[in-house]
């Protein structure tokens, strides 16, 4: 008599690894989906920092050597100028969120990314 040796999974089996794999993903999935926004939102916060350090840097060294160096900065739009682009990237908007003081040297602005998300900045050395 010939034995029959057969190797492989049961269909029971099966589908208790589907079952399984199905409960993984339905509670680790909500957990990925949601990424996409705080990506967006973390783009924006890190051209808001970019900006913040371009001015800090910018109005030191104007402080430094003189007001002949770096760039003068009078609104928030002034300080796209201070990056080594010389530019946000595109897509990107800087706006004043309220009136700026003629003798102030520092200013709250905000900086508006192409999905919506906006992040505040400090502006340092408006004159």
């Amino acid at each position: 008599m010939r034995k029959n040796n057969q190797a492989g999974f049961t269909l029971i089996e099966l589908v208790m690894v589907i079952v399984i794999l199905g409960a993984l993903a339905a509670i680790a999935l909500p957990k990925f989906v949601d990424f996409g926004s705080d990506a967006k939102a973390a783009a924006v916060q890190g051209v808001a920092g970019a900006l913040s350090s371009a001015s800090a840097i910018n109005y030191a060294e104007r402080k430094a050597k003189g007001t002949g160096a770096g760039v003068k900065i009078v609104d928030c739009d002034d300080v796209k100028k201070a990056l080594q682009s010389g530019d946000v990237p595109s897509g990107y908007t800087i706006t004043t969120p309220a009136a700026v003081a003629a003798d102030a040297t520092k200013s709250d602005c905000v900086v508006n990314g192409p999905s919506g998300a906006s992040a505040v900045f400090t502006a340092t050395g408006i004159l």
